[in-house]
């Protein structure tokens, strides 16, 4: 996938919006206020998604790509990766992280200002 994909693929979810709370260089999908997607705007980009429940989980996907897939900066501790785009990962798994990371907010928010 390129950034447009991904960046359409991200806001195509229910209740995403289009934040640059960091600058034009990453823009940041949220549901409900919180971020779901890192999405870097320099190429040939990458996103970064809260990757399971545990660090293991985490830890597992950097195991399969270790050329695609880092511990995201600030966050990574949390269990967030970033994955390069166009770098190893198939479509329909990065598809299926942000879907999981989109779930993980989505689940976390008061019932107010789920989708």
């Amino acid at each position: 996938m390129n950034i447009e994909a991904v960046v359409a693929y991200c806001l195509g979810k229910p209740g995403a919006e289009e934040t640059y709370p960091f600058g034009d260089h990453v823009l940041v999908a949220k549901v409900g206020g919180k971020g779901f997607a890192f999405i870097g705007q320099d190429e040939p980009g990458s996103v970064a998604v809260k990757c399971g429940a545990t660090r293991e989980e985490a830890a597992e996907l950097r195991a399969r790509y270790p050329d695609s897939v880092t511990v995201m900066a600030y966050l990574g501790r949390y269990g967030w990766n970033r994955v390069e785009l166009d770098a190893g990962v198939p479509d329909a798994e990065l598809e299926d992280l942000i879907d999981a990371s989109y779930d993980d907010v989505v689940s976390r928010l008061p019932k107010a200002k789920r989708p």
